[in-house]
């Protein structure tokens, strides 16, 4: 049997806005048998027409995927990442049936249990144990099978209290929750899950994570998953295609496919004054440097860490300046702060004129390498902010290098402890 658990085959998926049809019946006929007989592109569609949903010049006719050609392998746990309306939900809709491709074909190794959107596949009239069973059935289980693993569902889900109540009183969280166990616990070969899980609160999205990693990692099942949380998909996902406007514009690692979701581009460079998002009227800036380059691009090595950061301008009126920094990663966590004004109380005090601030920062060696970004801002701590510089410098650092050659603790955490030995 082969190692493939998916197959997509040149899968498009086209939607007409408005009301349905060309507007003649022969002109109907005509798409229909050009699309089902001779097999050809819809002859209606302007030439080079994408899923753009902010054109606002569109015929009313959206391809909301195509020319999806993909492999996923048995055991994969694949990310699916992208803005909205990039595909992303069409696509596991497809993958589970809900609807059918306009054209292309998916081949599919194993039973597919699906969780995309709250409340599917529940009956609202029936209570959450015949939903299990139910759900149970149309997966081809029998009853003992279902009864074995009935205990550890309704366990996992938490609604013990409310087995016995019609799900059309269950709240939303309560009916994600009983949709996830089901789908997770009745052992289909490949689980789909969209971005239902951000419905339920932060210890079931932990949970509902952790069981997906079992099912694949220590049972092979393989699992596709969709969300806008990328430390989930991050701590999740193996490998990650990215969509944009119905189209895979990239497929690999979870990581560089973070990185294109959210456009890190470190060849894309600009002044670092020209990222000011904030200024005080008493304050003019000449210029703003780090190490000498005023560019908002920079490159470092683990054996030179060090953050020379210069600023030159001109007051017109008496003020207390100290910088401060604040560090984040490419999903706008805070990973660090510089601010000696703030930590040791150093308040310098700057006259009438022209002015220069300069401060050295070391990063430590043992950062994780990867792709950060400095908001550099100007203060008097505690009282009042006279410039602000957001996102105005990326910082490309390669990071500490193992003895082993390995360069992968990102996935780790943001720093390596030493031994105190």
């Amino acid at each position: 049997m082969s190692d493939i658990a998916i197959k997509f085959e040149n899968i498009s998926k086209q939607y007409r806005l408005g009301s349905i049809g060309t507007g003649t019946l022969s002109h109907d006929l005509k798409r229909w048998w050009t699309i089902n007989i001779l097999k050809k592109e819809d002859p209606y569609l302007k030439i080079g027409q994408v899923n753009d949903h902010d054109d606002k010049n569109s015929d009313g006719i959206i391809w909301a995927l195509r020319n999806i050609d993909l492999e996923v392998e048995q055991g994969e746990v694949l990310g699916i990442i992208g803005k909205n309306g990039a595909g992303k939900s069409t696509l596991l809709k497809i993958l589970s049936r809900v609807t059918t491709p306009t054209t292309g074909r998916i081949m599919a190794h194993g039973r597919i249990a699906s969780l995309l959107e709250v409340g599917t596949g529940f009956h609202p009239e029936m209570t959450g144990r015949e939903n299990i069973f139910m759900n149970g059935s149309i997966m081809g289980m029998t009853k003992a099978e279902i009864r074995s693993r009935f205990d550890e569902i309704v366990d996992f889900a938490g609604v013990a209290k409310y087995i016995e109540t019609p799900v059309k009183r269950y709240s939303s969280g309560m009916t994600v929750r009983l949709g996830f166990a089901i789908a997770a616990h009745l052992e289909p070969e490949i689980l789909v899950v969209d971005e239902v899980l951000a419905v339920g609160d932060a210890e079931f999205q932990k949970k509902a994570i952790g069981k997906m990693q079992d099912v694949s990692r220590s049972k092979g099942r393989t699992v596709l998953f969709v969300s806008h949380n990328m430390n989930a998909v991050r701590s999740l996902c193996s490998s990650c295609i990215v969509l944009k406007n119905g189209q895979v514009i990239f497929n690999g690692g979870t990581e560089e496919a973070i990185n294109q979701y959210i456009n890190v581009d470190p060849m894309k460079t600009d002044d670092i004054i020209n990222f000011i998002s904030y200024k005080s009227p008493e304050l003019k800036i000449d210029s703003i440097s780090v190490n000498g380059s005023q560019s908002n691009y920079l490159h470092l090595e683990s054996d030179n860490t060090l953050l020379d950061i210069c600023i030159e301008g001109y007051l017109e009126s008496e003020k207390v300046l100290t910088v401060e920094v604040e560090m984040f990663d490419v999903n706008n966590n805070r990973v660090a702060f510089y601010g000696p004004g703030m930590v040791n109380g150093i308040l310098p005090k700057f006259q009438i004129g022209a002015f220069n601030l300069n401060e050295q920062i070391v990063i430590p060696k043992n950062l994780a390498g990867g792709l950060y970004y400095l908001d550099i801002n100007i203060t008097h701590p505690y009282i009042a902010y006279y410039l602000k510089v957001t996102r105005c410098l990326q910082i490309e650092y390669i990071g500490y290098q193992f003895a082993s050659g390995q360069n992968d603790y990102k996935l780790r955490g943001y720093f390596i402890l030493d031994s105190a030995k």
